[in-house]
């Protein structure tokens, strides 16, 4: 099926759904010239979506599969219709400049728990590069082939029976560790209860699931439900990129983070989002440790 989706002002496709791709080779997202190809796993089973931007407002979208009636009817919340970046008025000369010069930036809003939840997971204290291989190597021996005429090698992610039949050697092959192996476990059981939570209460249904802490936390409701002020808090970066920015230094502390960004709230992420289009961090000091888990 064919839809058209007009967004409220000036919209920015790609911008706006760059942080569901896990990586330049996530094999359920791809960008082929102005389109962006993406395999989901609705309830209903998998779809691909083809979306290509024809207007300043305007979203063409074709879908496929079985789950393509469940993804049709949540396309505007996927595309970010339902955030409001009007509502962000930063008073502050740096982030009043970035909000103006990024027009088109809106939050989406997944809708699909383990589809965010998972890779959040994997990429918990590790190199990125590791994480997305990582993603891409499982979602290869895991993943269905996107329904449709999608580019070859598209794959939406398994269900919650496929992430559980995962054997424990193919995590360990593709370098995730124990404790991520054991949380992703964890989740996986509890997948369907929380797909059913309403928003507000997503964070108090992730927390007990062990190994799953403020960090994913933030990573998952920011994609499922467009959490316009979630934070990151732990993140390798967070320190480095907000410190840049707003004191001129890099800091390494989350109460000093949480002062500077407490004049956003409640648009803290989307102050973070803007930060990471705009801001260039210098590269300093050391590097993150390579863990290697299948040497062990």
């Amino acid at each position: 099926m064919t839809l058209h989706i007009e967004l409220p002002g000036r919209y920015d496709l790609h911008r706006s759904l760059s942080p569901l791709r896990r990586g330049q080779y996530d094999p359920t997202f791809r960008r082929r010239g102005d389109e962006i190809w993406n395999a989901v796993r609705s309830p209903e089973g998998p779809a691909t979506l083809r979306l290509r931007q024809l207007t300043p407002s305007l979203v063409e979208a074709d879908v496929w599969g079985p789950g393509a009636e469940w993804a049709a009817h949540r396309l505007p919340e996927l595309l970010g219709a339902a955030d409001d970046p009007e509502s962000f008025t930063p008073s502050d000369a740096l982030m009043a400049d970035l909000h103006r010069r990024t027009p088109g930036l809106r939050l989406p809003r997944t809708l699909r728990v383990l589809d965010a939840l998972v890779p959040a997971i994997i990429e918990q204290k590790v190199l990125g590069v590791d994480a997305f291989n990582a993603w891409s190597r499982i979602l290869r021996h895991a993943g269905t082939p996107a329904p449709g005429p999608a580019p070859a090698g598209l794959l939406a992610p398994p269900d919650a029976t496929g992430w559980s039949s995962i054997p424990a050697w193919e995590w360990h092959r593709a370098g995730v560790g124990p404790q991520r192996y054991r949380a992703i476990q964890a989740a996986v059981r509890v997948g369907e209860r929380l797909q059913q939570l309403p928003s507000e209460r997503l964070p108090a249904g992730l927390s007990p699931i062990p190994g799953v802490g403020p960090w994913t936390i933030a990573e998952t409701i920011v994609r499922v439900h467009g959490d316009s002020d979630a934070v990151p808090w732990g993140d390798y970066h967070l320190g480095r990129l907000v410190g840049t920015a707003l004191a001129g230094r890099i800091v390494d502390d989350d109460a000093t983070i949480a002062h500077l960004l407490a004049p956003y709230a409640p648009h803290r992420y989307r102050a973070l989002r803007l930060l990471a289009l705009h801001i260039r961090v210098p590269r300093r000091g050391p590097r993150r440790a390579r863990v290697d888990y299948r040497a062990h």
